[in-house]
């Protein structure tokens, strides 16, 4: 029997490793990221938050990922990014998603405590398409919200000590929500700075919260982080990384760097593999690192 995206997260964790999650807004960052998953035979989470998922489609994504999973024989699964309302979290779990993250970390504790309870209520009914459980992420702690490069830090994300998510409010969270995952504010953000590596990681917070929690720990806002502190991370306890502006980036430049050298192409069959090039270049130096191959 095939293994569920929960054996895998824990599997990872007695190695002291972590599941490489990245987004995806087209079939040709797909290709990549499955291509060097295969490549290593390891597992991958695909990504797609609500905007991702509206110009894919919600039930057409869930597909081509189950299409994809039978067809390469790899453990590939398919994530409902930063969700902020428990409809569209219905509708990834409606739709037969592996995992979904209810998002609320811009809300007080007790609404955030009290969404995501109506979320893993609801998820607790369904089944993904393979037939597993379900899994629900919560978010606790601000660390900003767009997936792009950005020339300052994220108005308002949890960079102090007080900010920061603290070990008592996350095993709190934990319990109160029932939540599978827990996504701390531990000195992450999402994007990545323009110049610089992005703020180090908390890393003894970390291992602290996953004390407290007893859920794995996931991390968001990867893309910029510098190598050693995801490591430090990884052993402190994040059993899943997210990587997605570092994907945006890498397939547009590689477009680019496609059109340049052919500038008259139209075949987007012909302009789209250097773009799959790029990603999956991006996708295997961070999956050797979150798995120790280096």
């Amino acid at each position: 029997m095939a293994k569920s995206l929960l054996d895998h997260i824990s599997d990872a964790e007695k190695k002291g490793v972590a599941l490489g999650h990245f987004n995806i807004s087209d079939p040709t960052a797909l290709r990549a990221i499955v291509g060097v998953a295969k490549e290593f035979n390891i597992p991958v989470i695909i990504g797609v938050s609500e905007g991702e998922r509206d110009y894919l489609g919600v039930d057409e994504t869930a597909a081509l990922i189950e299409a994809v999973r039978l067809k390469s024989g790899q453990p590939v699964f398919l994530n409902a990014d930063h969700t902020y309302s428990v409809e569209r979290i219905m509708e990834a779990a409606d739709a037969g998603f592996d995992s979904v993250i209810y998002d609320g970390a811009k809300l007080s504790f007790e609404e955030n405590v009290e969404a995501a309870r109506q979320a893993v209520k609801y998820v607790k009914r369904k089944k993904s398409r393979s037939g597993k459980k379900i899994l629900v992420e919560g978010e606790l702690g601000y660390i900003g919200t767009s997936s792009k490069v950005l020339d300052e830090v994220p108005e308002g994300a949890a960079l102090s000590p007080e900010a920061m998510t603290s070990p008592e409010e996350a095993a709190k969270f934990a319990k109160l929500t029932g939540v599978d995952l827990l996504a701390p504010a531990v000195g992450n953000i999402h994007g990545m700075l323009a110049k610089g590596h992005d703020p180090n990681l908390d890393i003894p917070r970390i291992k602290a919260i996953r004390l407290a929690a007893k859920v794995p720990l996931v991390l968001h806002g990867g893309s910029g982080t510098e190598d050693r502190d995801f490591t430090e991370a990884i052993k402190a306890g994040i059993g899943i990384v997210h990587i997605n502006t570092e994907i945006r980036v890498a397939w547009r430049q590689g477009l680019e760097a496609t059109l340049a050298k052919n500038p008259k192409e139209i075949a987007p069959y012909k302009i789209l593999p250097g773009a799959e090039a790029a990603v999956a270049a991006v996708v295997r130096q961070r999956l050797k690192l979150f798995n120790g191959l280096l």
